[in-house]
């Protein structure tokens, strides 16, 4: 056989592998559509990969992808199981049985990526074993066709014989039915690819049909809260360019650790309250939001902010003090640590005195701007501590509060490099003019956001091409808990001008200049951009 036609038939080889790939998944899904809906093998090795990436790689993601950092690995998972798919069905062609022990293989890893999740049962096991079977079985079958066709051309039979017509052949005294031919291959693997497509995507469209909270979110009757934020005059500042003084919601970041966003029927949500207390507690969402909410202005940061990022949010929340809930479980002496859960096995270690503290807001929140929590913000109840980067405070989707030790337990990203506990830093930003974005000659506004938890801002300074210090105007903070505007008129000169800020907080304390990476504590650093004035 010549080398092109050779070629060709290890191509169509690794197309047979990719459409086994489909099948697997496929079979997969509808399976799991039937006994747990949570049993994806695409979804469940995209969580073990978040849960195993290293924290540079990590932190790659979130400042090239931002809040597409999830499909894009969904992307990258596709992509890799097309390619080995495809080196299986080459496998299999050239040396069987490899290929099937290659699905055999991955079906292993995905079954244990998924009974290995939190709350998982013995039903999880059986959507990726099921799907194993069929990728194993149409993997055979296809390249046992491709083989045949391959064959057929070696005799010297026609390479495109459609026929099923007898034929004679030399010394032969019966007729005997032509070998399975190219159109036959060609048949059953447009028929596994379609069938694979439409049984995988419809399984999926179902599941998200038949098990969205959505309808609920909206149908949810939260009481209104009991006080409510007033936001002063001069609160924010009409200045184009500058982040608005509250974050619409969907606008505002998300980082987490869920590569799909948890479904949670609030009629069946429970807050499991435990660990060193006096009595254990359970919570309905009823009995939380019957404790009274009450409306909060807190700025929430993410570690993972970069200086001048915009990993940064204000918003207004309907919640319940946590200081209220952990006294009717009576917290006892030794304890100075909380383990917050997510549903999704998450985990946050909070030390227990900004939890505790009369003079701190942290609550547990069930509304966001107004809202019931957007279901990527963590509906049906998150934690909101001000002052503490997300990381060790912010627990979406939460479902227990262990209280603990920090020599006891440790948190997610405890052990992958980051701190313990994480107040967040004094920071000041610049978010016009952009470097990217040229401005005019003459009269222009510098203006941005600074910020300092449960401090406040005191005063932000502004350097041009490494001048003095200026102060800026402030805008009138809505409390300590919150950010605040800026801004510093400019009579602005063509050329290319280095415009730095920097903030002070209530206390004195004067923002970090020196640059420090995100981990395992959060950036520092002065901003200071190259701007362009024409």
């Amino acid at each position: 056989m010549s080398r092109s036609r050779s070629a060709r038939f290890v191509a169509w080889a690794a197309v047979s592998g990719v459409v086994s790939a489909g099948g697997f998944l496929a079979v997969a899904e509808a399976v799991a559509l039937l006994v747990d809906r949570s049993a994806s093998p695409i979804l469940a090795v995209g969580s073990f990969v978040i849960d195993i990436v290293p924290r540079p790689l990590k932190e790659f993601a979130i400042t090239t992808f931002g809040d597409f950092d999830k499909p894009a690995l969904l992307i990258g998972l596709g992509i890799a199981v097309v390619v080995a798919a495809a080196v299986a069905g080459i496998l299999q062609y050239v040396r069987p049985p490899l290929g099937v022990i290659a699905m055999i293989i991955a079906g292993v890893l995905s079954t244990a990526a998924i009974v290995t999740r939190t709350g998982a049962t013995f039903l999880s096991a059986i959507p990726p074993v099921v799907g194993t079977i069929a990728g194993a079985v149409l993997i055979l079958l296809l390249v046992r066709r491709l083989k045949a066709w391959r064959d057929s051309v070696s005799d010297g039979r026609p390479d495109a014989a459609a026929s099923a017509s007898p034929v004679i052949e030399a010394g032969a005294g019966s007729p005997k039915t032509a070998a399975p031919s190219r159109r036959g291959f060609l048949v059953m693997t447009g028929i596994s690819a379609v069938a694979a497509l439409a049984v995988g995507a419809g399984a999926r469209v179902v599941s998200a049909a038949t098990s969205s909270v959505e309808k609920l979110r909206e149908a949810l009757n939260i009481p209104a809260p009991r006080t409510t934020v007033t936001i002063p005059a001069g609160a924010e500042l009409d200045i184009p360019g500058i982040s608005p003084l509250i974050t619409p919601n969907a606008d505002f970041y998300r980082v987490d650790t869920a590569l799909t966003v948890p479904s949670i029927d609030p009629s069946t949500w429970k807050l499991t309250v435990e660990g060193m207390v006096d009595r254990t507690v359970e919570l309905s969402f009823d009995d939380l939001v019957g404790m009274g909410l009450d409306e909060y202005a807190i700025t929430l940061t993410c570690v993972s902010n970069e200086v001048g990022g915009g990993l940064v949010g204000n918003a207004t929340w309907w919640g319940v003090p946590v200081r209220e809930v952990l006294k009717m479980a009576g917290v006892q002496s030794g304890a100075d640590m909380v383990l917050s859960e997510s549903v999704d096995g998450y985990t946050a270690s909070t030390p227990l005195s900004a939890l505790t503290d009369d003079n701190r807001d942290a609550i547990l929140a069930v509304a966001m701007n107004g809202e019931a929590l957007p279901l990527e913000h963590g509906f049906p109840v998150r934690m909101v501590v001000p002052g503490l980067y997300g990381y060790v405070s912010a627990t979406k989707w939460l479902t227990s509060l262990k209280v603990t030790t920090f020599a006891q337990d440790e948190a997610y990203w405890t052990p992958r490099g980051y701190s313990a506990e994480a107040p967040i830093k004094l920071s000041s930003r610049i978010d016009t003019p952009r470097v990217d974005a040229p401005v005019d000659a003459g009269a222009v506004k510098i203006a941005g956001m600074a910020w300092a938890q449960t401090v406040g801002i005191g005063k932000v300074e502004v350097s041009i091409d490494n001048g003095d210090w200026v102060p800026a105007t402030l805008s009138t903070p809505i409390n300590d808990d919150t950010w605040v505007q800026w801004y510093l008129d400019w009579d602005a000169t063509p050329g290319t001008h280095y415009l730095a800020v920097r903030a002070t907080d209530s206390a004195g304390n004067l923002q970090i200049q020196e640059r420090a990476p995100i981990a395992p504590n959060g950036s520092s650093g002065w901003q200071k951009n190259l701007v362009t004035v024409r």
